[in-house]
Parts: C-alpha cells; sequence; structure tokens
C-alpha cells in the first residue's frame, strides 16, 4: 500500500501563505483546488513575451505537466466565500460578493496560446486576471462553474434587495430597476420582456414577441450569468 506523498518544503510554504491571505479576506472552509492557466491582465502574457515552455503546476495540491504554450501555471484553492489564485508568485484574492467574471472570447484553432475555457475575473483590489483551462477542454468547467455559483449565490440576493429598495443595477451598458430594463435606444418594461439570450457573442431581448438586437457584447458585461437570472425572475413569467 502506497502511503500518503509528502509536500516539498516549497509547497508547504505555499499552502501558508495561500492560507493566510484566504485568512485575512475571510473566506471560510476550503473546498477544492485546481490547476489552471493564468496571466494578470495588466501585464503581457507568456506568449507576447516569446516564453515557449511551462513548468509543471499544481492540481489538486500536487504538481502535474501541462503542455499549453502561452499562460502561467496557477493554483485555485476555492473557499465557501471566494477564492486565491496562486500565479507568478503572487496570491491574488477574490471574494465572490464583490467579484467581477467577464466572459471571454472562446479559443480559437489558430492560437495555440489560447486553450480551454477562460474567463476574467477582478481580485478584492480591482486588479483583472486571466483563467483559462488546459488543452483538454472539460478541464476547466469544475473550476468556472463553481465560481459561477458562489457569485451567484452571493450576489442574486443583494442584486434583488437593491432592486426592491429602487435602486438602478448596472451590467456594463446595460441597467435595469424593478421596473424596466434597457441598453442603448431600446428600453422595456417588465411586463412586455419575454425573454434574454445571447447571440452572436451579443446580448438580444425580446420585447413583445421580436428580438432587439444585437446589443452590448457579452465579453464587456460583467457578472452576465447574475444578469440572466435577475431578468429571469423579473420576466412576467419568470421564477418567483
Amino acid at each position: 500500500m502506497t502511503g500518503p506523498v509528502r509536500r516539498t518544503r516549497s509547497e508547504e510554504l505555499l499552502l501558508a501563505r495561500i492560507s493566510a491571505a484566504a485568512g485575512r479576506e475571510h473566506l471560510g472552509k476550503r473546498r477544492a483546488t485546481y490547476g489552471a492557466a493564468a496571466h494578470t491582465a495588466h501585464a503581457k502574457p507568456s506568449w507576447a513575451r516569446g516564453i515557449r515552455g511551462l513548468p509543471a503546476f499544481i492540481r489538486y495540491g500536487r504538481l502535474f505537466a501541462f503542455a499549453a504554450k502561452g499562460r502561467d501555471d496557477a493554483r485555485l484553492d476555492l473557499y465557501a466565500q471566494g477564492m486565491t489564485i496562486a500565479v507568478q508568485g503572487r496570491i491574488l484574492v477574490v471574494r465572490y460578493d464583490t467579484t467581477s467574471v467577464f466572459r471571454t472570447s472562446p479559443p480559437h484553432p489558430r492560437d495555440p496560446a489560447r486553450v480551454g475555457p477562460s474567463c476574467t475575473l477582478t481580485d478584492v483590489t480591482g486588479e483583472r486576471v486571466v483563467l483559462s483551462g488546459g488543452p483538454d477542454h472539460d478541464d476547466a468547467a469544475p473550476w468556472h462553474s463553481e465560481i459561477q455559483r458562489g457569485v451567484l449565490r452571493a450576489q442574486l440576493p443583494r442584486s434583488l434587495a437593491a432592486l426592491d429598495r429602487g435602486e438602478r443595477l448596472s451590467f456594463g451598458d446595460i441597467w435595469l430597476t424593478s421596473e424596466q430594463i434597457g441598453y442603448g435606444e431600446v428600453r422595456a418594461w417588465w411586463p412586455q420582456v419575454r425573454h434574454l439570450r445571447i447571440r452572436e457573442e451579443a446580448v438580444e431581448l425580446d420585447i413583445d414577441g421580436r428580438w432587439h438586437g444585437p446589443g452590448p457584447g457579452v465579453s464587456g458585461i460583467p457578472n452576465l450569468f447574475v444578469l440572466s437570472a435577475l431578468v429571469e425572475h423579473l420576466r412576467p413569467d419568470g421564477v418567483r
């Protein structure tokens, strides 16, 4: 029988830094650890700097080889109230109740640096970090869906409460109140709204049976899944 694999000194130090960062932001209990490829949005990604190879990176607390070119290796630790991202020697902290998650353009078959599903999200300081999965596109699915569920769980009740107080919410160029939704020249009362959909990477709204679009591009809309949940809740036959 093979016993548990001992962590190296560097792994122990990394875990200590991650735990300390999560503790400072009161993220709660650690739920899962994943590997991903990442770079901070203000810095040039690795492919732009001419880096061709990547070292092994951490998944589920251990190391494994990642053959993709173009992103730095990262460790994602998901907690009850947020997550940490260990990348480039730094520990970034994301809180589900304050982060903005942007849908990144899908991978391009002719660009080997862009692999797997990806998204951009903001940490507690407002810095943006781009995350993407490994060569197997399903590799990103667990952490991507868990992040969305965490953000939705934290932000949807607060958004509904704000609308009940008469506030106006903005998701990029789309705005909504408890009575209306709109973008650009498009505006509708909730009894007129039937559906919101994404078509060719842009938002479209069904108002009285007629689609209005293309609207704003999805890559510029923060927390699109929260917006979609609000529309489903507020439209006439939505969930109550």
